[in-house]
């Protein structure tokens, strides 16, 4: 049993993580507030109300934390620089990986939300590798390239464990969009195979500080290649977006 430590923790995929590692973790759950989540979901795990954009916010956070799955920050590709992401997509990772790295502080391992839209300027028909150069089409994706860069300054400069994820079109169980088309499928990611890779990147060891991988469902038609993240972590999906949509359509 770890001490992780997740970061955004009232989000989607906060929610679904939290569920997932509950029952075998020590989970300290930290967001700004926790109103509207079912308090069923929060038993056992310990939250904290904070804003992590203030930097004094940070101090004593990390004690006794093993892992932090960092999954806080403004989702949406719409997002404009002052409006959200400088604080919370600028601001936070800097904090984190600034006082993970601080003396006295041993975090073993930081896992941090990525996203497609890193890349996602890249033509369709383009399946994008990890070790090809960002091409965001957005301002939120700028900030997911500038996490990266960030998490890999720090992890070879202090040897801190980060790795990142490039998450694609998560989706809960059933959720998946028929209507989204070849393009939407190639990016999905299922919740049971996210779970799986969160479970693969707590376990993993890893060849150097800084692992970036690619997170998308054992889809037909990749849009990101994830065969680093089969190679580095194990990683296993089990789901295809084309397969569920062929069997959604023989149902209706």
């Amino acid at each position: 049993m770890a001490r992780i430590l997740i970061t955004g923790a009232t989000g989607t995929i906060g929610q679904v993580i939290t569920k997932h590692l509950k029952s075998s973790h020590e989970l300290t759950l930290v967001d700004i507030h926790f109103s509207d989540i079912d308090p069923e979901l929060l038993a056992g795990t310990e939250t904290k109300d904070l804003d992590l954009s203030i930097e004094k916010n940070w101090v004593g956070l990390l004690d006794g934390i093993e892992y932090v799955l960092h999954l806080a920050g403004d989702p949406s590709p719409d997002a404009e620089f002052y409006d959200t992401l400088l604080d919370l997509n600028y601001k936070i990772p800097y904090n984190l990986f600034h006082q993970a790295t601080q003396e006295g502080v041993n975090v073993k391992r930081i896992i941090f939300a990525s996203s497609i839209h890193a890349v996602d300027a890249y033509p369709q028909n383009v399946q994008v590798h990890t070790n090809q150069p960002v091409r965001p089409a957005d301002l939120y994706g700028v900030s997911k390239a500038y996490a990266e860069a960030l998490a890999s300054y720090y992890a070879y400069t202090t040897n801190q464990e980060i790795i990142g994820i490039r998450i694609g079109d998560f989706k809960k169980e059933g959720e998946l969009d028929p209507s989204s088309g070849p393009e939407g499928m190639a990016n999905f990611l299922s919740a049971r195979d996210f779970c799986h890779l969160i479970d693969c990147t707590l376990s993993a060891e890893l060849q150097e500080p800084f692992l970036l991988v690619n997170g998308i469902s054992n889809n037909t038609f990749p849009r990101l290649d994830i065969d680093q993240a089969r190679v580095a972590l194990g990683y296993q999906p089990q789901d295809d977006a084309f397969q569920l949509n062929k069997i959604w359509n023989q149902q209706n």
